[in-house]
Order: structure tokens, then C-alpha cells, then sequence
């Protein structure tokens, strides 16, 4: 793939994380996750924050307007852009775990999952249904990160990225099992000189963009699983993705600076766009 991606903002983040396109936004959403930022792109490439929290995890549209997001160790919903948040979900693994990332299913319910960030701790992802309901549908986890499903909504790509994978699951109804999600297993296992794996977005045609968190690349893993493009970054901490615009044929990407020594990257903590020859798919809204 030769397609050249485009900063859109600049570096305006610390960790830009979780992008999301929503028309009813007016386009793009991200997260600046530990400062706690919501991040609204306007359409000449300006950025309004809205601080929620000390950590802002992921961020979803509401079918009924509004938003919900993903806190620190909680979940909280919004009834327009602009109004406060109310508490919904407490989701607490322990005081060496925070929230990190997760996505809305088809059936309208919210997977979030946590982050380990000191030792002796494991992390889950939970389901989030409508009413504020919790169960836990994986647990062990060292870093849960991207989460997409497949166009006819049947399975769900998942990256526990301590595990260097992305996994299968398939897509239950509530009926059947509670948690929604079951049936792990690999799907691509990513070699750890290339990059771990991080945020994903998947394509009409069944393709998984997965981002490659230190190897400056957004790499496409077709339906069987092969390797078979490549988006190349002027940043190494690559985070996340999503498919947005008007077709939804343009992919943003996110980046971080985290870490990094002043003056390293300076392109880092930028969100980029670029053409890749595929549409996406819309966002899924969470029904609560």
C-alpha cells in the first residue's frame, strides 16, 4: 500500500487513543486517555476537549442521543454533547487495574476491558448491557485493547495485547449465554519485532486493521487471518483506529507520545487519516 497518511491535528495529545466517527458528532471523536480528554474534530481540523474524568478509557455514541464512556474504573452516560455525566456501571478490578479501551456490540451493549498497571493484578473485560448490568466475559487479562466485529455481526475480533494475539470470538445471543462473547480462540498472533498489537478496526470486506503500538504501522489481516497491507506511520506508538468520513473510506488513526523524550517523534500524539481502498463500517451505538 503506498498511500501516504495526513496529520489532520497535529500533535495535540499525550495519548490519543479510541477514535470513532459519528455523524451526529459531526465527525470525528477520540480519547486523550490519561489526561482524561474527550477530543472532537472539527471539520477544518481543530480540536474541542471536554475533560470527564482522570482517566477517559473509550468514548461510543448513545442510540438515544448523547454519549457513554469509559472512565478510570466506571462507566457514565451523557444525554447530549454538552450535558453531565451520569454514573452507570462501577467495573473495578482492583486498585492495579484501570479501564482500557473496548467497543459497542451489535445487540446495543457496551465491552470494556481493563488494563494491569502494577504487579500481583489481572484484568477482565466486562459486558455493559443497557439497564447497567456487569458480568465478566473474560478474565486473566493483561492489557484488553481492540475490540470490532465482523460485517454480518457474527464475530468479534479481540487483542489482549499482553498476549501478542488477536482472537476469535463468536457473537451469542444474551439468551444463549449471558456474557454475549464466547468461544476464544487465535485468529492472528503478531510477532512481538513488529510491534504489539493495540486498537483495531474492521472493514466491509472483512478485513482487520489492527494498529501496531511501537512499529509505526497499521497492519490488514484479511478474514483467514493473513497479513496483506500495510499503512506505514511518521510515529511509532500507533494506538488505535477507525474508518470515518462521509463513505466511511478514509482511516484515522491515533498515536501517543507517551514516554517518549522531549523533542523525539514530533508527529507523535497526532491523529492521521489516509485513503486505503476499502470502506468501513459504521459505529455501533450503545442502546442504554
Amino acid at each position: 500500500m503506498t498511500a501516504t497518511p495526513e496529520n489532520v491535528t497535529g500533535p495535540v495529545a499525550h495519548h490519543a487513543e479510541g477514535p470513532v466517527w459519528w455523524p451526529a458528532w459531526g465527525g470525528l471523536r477520540f480519547v486523550d486517555m490519561l489526561a482524561g480528554d474527550l477530543l472532537t474534530v472539527r471539520p477544518d481540523g481543530a480540536v474541542d476537549r471536554r475533560h470527564v474524568g482522570d482517566v477517559a478509557a473509550l468514548v461510543r455514541p448513545r442510540a438515544a442521543g448523547g454519549f457513554v464512556v469509559a472512565l478510570e474504573r466506571e462507566v457514565a452516560v451523557a444525554d447530549d454533547d454538552d450535558g453531565p455525566l451520569r454514573p452507570l456501571a462501577r467495573l473495578d478490578d482492583g486498585p492495579a487495574v484501570r479501564l482500557n479501551e473496548g467497543a459497542t456490540a451489535p445487540d446495543g451493549a457496551l465491552y470494556a476491558g481493563g488494563m494491569v498497571t502494577g504487579p500481583g493484578a489481572t484484568a477482565s473485560l466486562h459486558r455493559i448491557d443497557p439497564d447497567g448490568t456487569t458480568r465478566v466475559v473474560l478474565d486473566g487479562i493483561g492489557c484488553s485493547n481492540g475490540l470490532g466485529f465482523s460485517p454480518d455481526g457474527t464475530l468479534a475480533y479481540y487483542v489482549d495485547t499482553a498476549a501478542h494475539r488477536v482472537d476469535l470470538l463468536d457473537v451469542v445471543a444474551a439468551s444463549v449465554d449471558p456474557r454475549g462473547l464466547v468461544g476464544r480462540r487465535p485468529f492472528a498472533t503478531i510477532d512481538p519485532a513488529d510491534g504489539v498489537p493495540d486498537g483495531l478496526a474492521v472493514d466491509a470486506e472483512g478485513g482487520v486493521w489492527v494498529a501496531l503500538w511501537g512499529g509505526s504501522v497499521v497492519r490488514r489481516y484479511a478474514p483467514d487471518g493473513r497479513p496483506d497491507a500495510e499503512v506505514r506511520l511518521p510515529a511509532s506508538q500507533v494506538t488505535a483506529c477507525a474508518f470515518g468520513g462521509e463513505r466511511l473510506d478514509t482511516l484515522y488513526v491515533t498515536t501517543s507520545r507517551q514516554g517518549l523524550a522531549a523533542g523525539a517523534e514530533p508527529e507523535a500524539g497526532s491523529l492521521f487519516r489516509v485513503e486505503v481502498g476499502v470502506r468501513g463500517l459504521p459505529a455501533l451505538p450503545f442502546a442504554g
